[in-house]
């Protein structure tokens, strides 16, 4: 059975031209390897580019919701307030009312999650039902935005299969050391398996994270996924920088906290990349 994705026109200003609408799934089944900071300081880059984003945050531990709102309020925030409520049957189920929080930014929204999604990140049985299609179900109600990011937990459970079931794209960060690598074919058999549900599923590329050019085994690492996966890994690299850190810290994107630091300007730099390998696949071309 499959579950054709409908496309969706957005608006994209300044020097780009239309594509298809954006869902993007950022997956890798280690913890740290960036998934969330990633998620966090790209929706400043989309967002001061005139682009509306709504983040979905479907990992359990709610780092992503953190960010931006702080630890307190997320842990806080009752199941139907969380995107916990699109897994229970209950009378939230199709009533999204409240699940959409708006952050100080503008152009930037958050679907929060907290402890309550970890009853439903369970290890896939061996059916799932059309359970599995909830998260895509709610994406596609979203016209206000124009981009869609989803963190997904350290894992392959549900989260993470409801979110690629959802995805258009996946970029898989991946910190240049042995334990960032490892499990990397595990991932790639998942989105190979969730093809079968979402045929328009596809890898926008591996994203080197955390990288430290003074290392020789990052360098090594780097050049080892570039080997293997080719254009499938993307040009810009992010490094381990303190200002991605700082901005954390203030509760704001590095575009917004630091937009003159290096790394605020490669976030541009990978936005602009990931526009550009959509637009590619798209048939469109960037405007001069």
């Amino acid at each position: 059975m499959t579950y054709a994705k409908l496309p969706r026109a957005i608006r994209i200003s300044g020097e780009w031209t239309s594509v298809t609408a954006i869902t993007i799934c950022l997956i890798n089944q280690k913890g740290g390897c960036g998934k969330s900071s990633t998620c966090f300081h790209l929706s400043g880059a989309f967002a001061q580019a005139g682009l509306r984003v709504l983040l979905l945050d479907m990992d359990p531990q709610g780092s992503l919701s953190q960010g931006f709102f702080g630890s307190t309020l997320i842990e806080q925030l009752s199941a139907e307030r969380t995107l916990a409520r699109l897994f229970d049957d209950g009378e939230y189920a199709t009533n999204y009312d409240g699940l959409i929080r708006r952050t100080e930014f503008d152009g930037i929204a958050v679907c929060p999650a907290n402890h309550h999604l970890g009853q439903f990140n369970t290890p896939l049985p061996a059916s799932l039902g059309m359970d599995q299609y909830v998260l895509r179900e709610f994406t596609e109600e979203q016209t206000d935005f124009d981009v869609i990011l989803i963190d997904c937990p350290p894992n392959l459970y549900r989260c993470s299969w409801t979110a690629m079931i959802a995805a258009d794209w996946v970029v898989i960060p991946v910190p240049p050391e042995d334990f960032g690598t490892q499990g990397l074919r595990a991932v790639h058999q998942a989105i190979q398996q969730v093809r079968e549900l979402n045929p328009g599923l596809r890898r926008l590329g591996h994203l080197v994270t955390r990288h430290d050019r003074r290392l020789v085994v990052h360098r090594s690492y780097e050049q080892r996924l570039q080997r293997l996966y080719g254009d499938m890994v993307l040009e810009t690299v992010i490094p381990e920088a303190s200002a991605f850190k700082v901005a954390l810290t203030c509760r704001k994107p590095v575009e917004f906290s630091s937009r003159r630091s290096v790394a605020a300007s490669l976030t541009r730099t990978l936005s602009r990349e990931i526009l550009d390998r959509i637009a590619r696949d798209s048939g469109h071309r960037r405007v001069a």
